[in-house]
């Protein structure tokens, strides 16, 4: 990324490449400041056609996809679905292929273009290109959305009226224009959504990376030359020679009992309390939550200092959401009862055992033995008892071994934040460029 697109993304001023229009005069409204001299200032209602949706009566509604399909408002949003789930035989409101689609109830702004006929529910408005290029007018709403935001009212959620929708005033210039305009930021967008697609993927290869190296390393080792054996468990292959094989809960703790601890249930001395939101997917805590023990005895999830937690519950087991307890800011914590709590014994370290729940085939096993509801499933107790783990029985191993992972996930994680960081100066430059276009700060006729 250069230093211009950088400086660009940073400041929300153009970069040197970008050139302003000979001439310009105010146009009188407030959050657009000056304009090309020959643009106009139109209300929408003079230009296009603006159609508010509304949404059809229940009977009318159907899940064998016959009739239109029907688009409610943001939810459907982000791509449209070529194959929505909500149908309905007649629509009071349609909009066309080619009509930009606005959300106009909370989240307000969404924008995108239609690609076929569909019904429209009261959480959208088509507007239909009259004397306007509907994808000037599609990059226009892009650009507008903070405008768009800022008209909202309501209580129970906000929202913007039709009245609203038609007097929002648009920089005019003429079809010709529109289509240059148009043409340039189709081009421009297309190669900055391709190079933050490239972006993605290459933060996806860094994950699987990252995730491999603990995998190998914690049932592997790190001497390519080590006699191996065969372990005798299918998917554990062979290991080091030297190493042991047993189920976790001969290495540790599975879900300590609380009453067998040395706290005081009765006890009015603080505790740290983790919901699942205060724990991440890279093994951070937030310990901001504290609570007296006696408030947090019955119903939640016991743990200790260097304790390991781990999330039994879909999707956050699958994401990865767990952590090694350091730095807790009390003598002991409570958190979510979806939670389960590994305590390492003598014989293996707190960090490899932390590391076993970030591996590979730990998280793909685990998954598949879920058990529940569809969208309630979790990691059984029976699960972390019966899995199989592999290890130095030689603890200077152990930390070699954990050394290893911290060195290879940090400079890993430090990659990844690098192209996130990226990732947002790309977005920002995306967001600035189509607004510095459509508002007439930058000349884009010659290109």
């Amino acid at each position: 990324m250069t230093a211009e697109l950088k400086q660009t993304a940073a400041t929300g001023t153009p970069d040197s490449s970008w050139q302003p229009y000979p001439a310009y005069k105010d146009s009188g409204v407030e959050w657009l400041g000056e304009m090309p001299e020959h643009w106009e200032i139109l209300k929408l209602k003079y230009t296009d056609r603006v159609i508010m949706g509304q949404s059809p009566s229940s009977e009318d509604y159907n899940d064998t996809h016959s009739g239109l399909p029907f688009l409610q408002g943001n939810a459907e949003f982000g791509k449209i679905n070529p194959n929505p789930k909500i149908w309905c035989e007649t629509a009071n409101k349609t909009a066309s292929g080619g009509d930009v689609l606005v959300s106009v109830r909370a989240p307000i702004g969404a924008v995108n273009m239609a690609d076929q006929e569909y019904g429209i529910g009261r959480g959208l408005c088509a507007i239909r290109p009259i004397k306007s290029n509907n994808k000037y007018l599609y990059y226009f709403f892009i650009s507008l959305n903070d405008e768009l935001n800022s008209i909202g009212t309501g209580s129970t959620y906000t929202a913007i009226s039709v009245d609203e929708v038609e007097n929002i005033k648009i920089p005019y210039a003429e079809l010709p224009e529109q289509r240059s305009i148009a043409i340039y930021l189709d081009d421009r967008t297309q190669k900055i959504d391709s190079l933050i697609e490239k972006k993605q993927k290459l933060i996806e290869l860094l994950k699987e990376e990252r995730a491999a190296v603990i995998n190998y390393a914690v049932t592997k080792g790190l001497n390519p030359d080590a006699p191996m054996k065969d372990s005798g468990i299918e998917w554990l292959g062979e290991v080091p020679e030297k190493w042991e094989v047993k189920r976790l809960k001969w290495i540790s703790y599975i879900n300590p009992v609380k009453s067998n601890s040395q706290f005081d249930k009765n006890s009015e001395d603080l505790a740290t309390f983790l919901p699942m939101e205060k724990v991440s997917e890279d093994g951070k805590i937030d310990t901001e939550i504290k609570k007296q023990i006696k408030d947090l005895w019955n119903g939640f999830t016991y743990f200790e200092e260097n304790d390991i937690i781990v999330a039994k519950i879909t999707p956050c087991f699958e994401n990865g959401k767990g952590a090694l307890i350091k730095n807790l800011g009390s003598k002991v914590g409570f958190g979510s009862t979806e939670f389960h709590v590994l305590r390492s014994k003598e014989n293996i370290i707190k960090e490899l055992l932390y590391y076993l729940t970030k591996s590979d085939i730990f998280m793909k096993l685990g998954e598949a033995s879920m058990t529940g509801a569809a969208g309630q499933k979790r990691v059984t107790n029976s699960f972390l008892e019966d899995f199989y783990f592999c290890y130095s029985k030689d603890i200077g191993e152990q930390n070699e071994i954990v050394r290893f992972i911290e060195s290879e996930t940090t400079r890993i994680d430090s990659a990844v934040s690098r192209i996130e960081k990226e990732l947002v100066l790309l977005q920002e430059y995306h967001t600035a460029l189509i607004s510095e276009v459509v508002t007439g700060k930058i000349d884009v006729r010659g290109e």
